[in-house]
This record gives structure tokens, C-alpha cells and sequence, in this order.
């Protein structure tokens, strides 16, 4: 059996709450104290009671994630974002994936309550106020890529729709006007900021958008490649496309080679997130670029100050958007050596 706050307090010459103050920074101890506790509390492997500690402070020091799903590249960044950020203040993460349904979000958000001292929560394809029921006022929440309207609550966007425009924007400059666009599901907060970028660069370039260049995704790669072999079949065939994620591209840069299509000779191909595969395909594609990882940290961070004054709501929520880049490869312009 291992040693107890008694047996420290004893070997350290102080009282059981004494050891207690020093761990839960509950109340002051002379330094002199605190170091003689836990050179004892080492030297006898005692290990603080985690649950009875965040009984004790009301804390449990671990915050929440709530996401669409885990496994892809771009998900991934942003929880080592959060992670990497979390761990570094002491506090240990539990994440909870919904697969895009309402039910699970609402269920993973009321079984997380009361387990977690702040939580994150993205869910592009739901609204927050339809959340809100589950949510607790005691406990500090904050948004990723979720649309939030007007409650009180914290959110960190991408700039989607400036996203959308700049890599509409370098497929026009590399000369094509018959731009096609692989969308995500239509009830995705992102498939209608980028789309709505898209078509700003069309308009403001002249071009008169074709219907039938919208194609239809789910941002799988199975959806990429069923989206390219639609656009196979149209005449005249779209000469650029622009898909909302680079799994999408992913899938329609195979089903073109497939074809014998020449990327980017007969088709251009631009994608979004630029996740790290995507300077390794052949041809590496040209993204638009998210800092994930970088949002994942900004949101955790903010987190931490929220679950560090106490606080539930934030006084003043923030409306944070995240800048993207433009990074061209060789999938939307001919090289010079080419």
C-alpha cells in the first residue's frame, strides 16, 4: 500500500492539511514548508488522490474536446494543438467524437458536465444555440468553426470564405475561366463560407458560373473521386478545380490520372487545409492553408485564462478568425521547366 498524506505529514513534521495546502495551492505555505513537504511526499512515492483533489479545489484539471471526428490529418493537428497546449499548463484532455449528428453532440456535452473544467467544442454542421441546453453557465466553453450567432460564447473561425477566394483567385490568374468546385455536405458551416468565396472570384472576374460546376462532396476522399468522374462527363469539361479539402483532391487527382488526364495540363487542381500529405502526392497539390495546430493552441489557451478567473461566460465573447494562406505547388501552374 502506498504512503498517505498522513504518513507525509508525519515524516514532514506538519499537518495533514498542511500537505493538503501544497497541493492544492488552496492557501499560502512558507516556501520553506512547501519544499520540505514534497521532498518527503517524493522520498515516500506518496501520489496525490486526484479525485479527492478536485473535490477538494473543484477542479478536475482536464478540459474537453468535442469534434466531428478524430482521424483526419487536419483534426489531428488541431488536437495536438490543444494538447501540446493543455499538458503544458497541467491539465489532461478527453476528447469525444459525435460523427456529425446532433444527438451524439448533445450526448457527448451532457456526459462530459461536471467531468471537465472548461470544453472546446467544433461542430460545423449544428449551430451552438442548438447546443445550448446541454451546455452548463458554470462551465466555460469555447467554439472551433462552429457558427455561433449571437450567444455568449467564445468562437475561433477560419477565414473560409477568403480562403475560397484566393485559390479561386490563382486558378483565373493561371488563365482558366471554366472553374469547377467540389463542395462539402450543404449543411456545413465551411462548404458555405468557401463556396461563397468561390463565387466572389467568379463574379468579380466576369465569369459567368456554371451550375453544373458545383459538384457535390462529403470531404472524403471517395467523394473526390465520384465528384471528378461527373465532371468528366460534362462538355465542355471544367479546365481547374477547386475542392474544399484535400482529401476531396486527393480523390479527384486520381480518378483524373486515372483517366489520363495530366494534372495540371488538362485539369488544375487546388485543395484546402493543406495538411501534410499534400506536398508528397504526385503531383503535390497547392492548398490553401490552415494553421490548425495554431488554432488549436489559441483556443485552449483562452480556455485556460476563462477556467483560471472562475469564470463560466465570458464578459465580452471573442470572434476570432483565423487568416489562411495560398501555398501554389506544382497541381494549379505549369513549372518553368515543364
Amino acid at each position: 500500500m502506498g504512503a498517505t498524506i498522513r504518513d507525509v505529514a508525519r515524516e514532514a513534521g506538519v499537518s495533514p492539511a498542511t500537505v493538503s495546502r501544497v497541493y492544492n495551492d488552496s492557501a499560502p505555505v512558507r516556501e520553506e514548508t512547501r519544499k520540505r513537504v514534497l521532498a518527503t511526499a517524493k522520498r515516500l512515492r506518496y501520489v496525490p488522490n486526484g479525485t479527492a483533489r478536485s473535490l477538494s479545489i473543484n477542479k478536475t484539471h482536464v478540459l474537453g474536446f468535442v469534434l466531428p471526428e478524430p482521424h483526419r490529418e487536419f483534426f489531428s493537428e488541431i488536437i495536438r494543438g490543444i494538447d501540446e497546449t493543455a499538458h503544458q499548463a497541467g491539465y489532461n484532455m478527453l476528447v469525444s467524437s459525435t460523427h456529425n449528428r446532433l444527438e451524439n453532440t448533445h450526448a457527448a456535452l451532457r456526459v462530459l458536465r461536471g467531468r471537465v473544467d472548461g470544453l472546446i467544442v467544433m461542430s460545423p454542421h449544428h449551430e451552438a444555440d442548438l447546443l445550448m441546453e446541454s451546455l452548463s453557465p458554470r462551465t466555460p466553453v469555447a467554439f472551433i468553426m462552429t457558427a455561433v450567432g449571437e450567444t455568449p460564447y467564445d468562437a475561433f473561425q477560419v477565414d473560409n470564405e477568403g480562403g475560397g477566394y484566393e485559390a479561386t483567385r490563382h486558378l483565373l490568374e493561371q488563365g482558366h475561366r471554366r472553374i469547377a468546385i467540389i463542395k462539402g455536405p450543404d449543411d456545413n458551416l465551411d462548404t458555405r463560407e468557401r463556396l461563397a468565396g468561390y463565387r466572389e472570384a467568379l463574379r468579380e472576374a466576369g465569369v459567368q458560373a456554371d451550375p453544373s460546376w458545383e459538384l457535390s462532396g462529403a470531404f472524403t476522399r471517395e467523394s473526390g473521386i465520384a465528384a471528378a468522374e461527373r465532371l468528366l462527363e460534362l462538355d465542355p469539361r471544367p479546365t481547374a478545380v477547386f475542392a474544399m479539402n484535400d482529401y476531396m483532391a486527393f480523390g479527384a487527382l486520381g480518378a483524373f490520372q486515372m483517366a489520363g488526364l495530366n494534372v495540371p495540363g488538362d485539369v488544375a487542381l487546388v485543395g484546402f487545409d493543406d495538411i501534410m500529405s499534400a506536398q508528397y502526392v504526385n503531383p503535390p497539390l497547392s492548398s490553401i492553408r490552415v494553421s490548425s495546430a495554431e488554432l488549436g493552441r489559441r483556443v485552449t489557451q483562452r480556455l485556460l485564462d476563462l477556467v483560471g478567473r472562475g469564470s463560466g461566460l465570458p464578459d465580452d465573447p471573442l470572434r476570432i478568425k483565423m487568416a489562411t494562406q495560398l501555398v501554389v505547388r506544382d497541381s494549379s501552374q505549369i513549372s518553368a521547366s515543364g
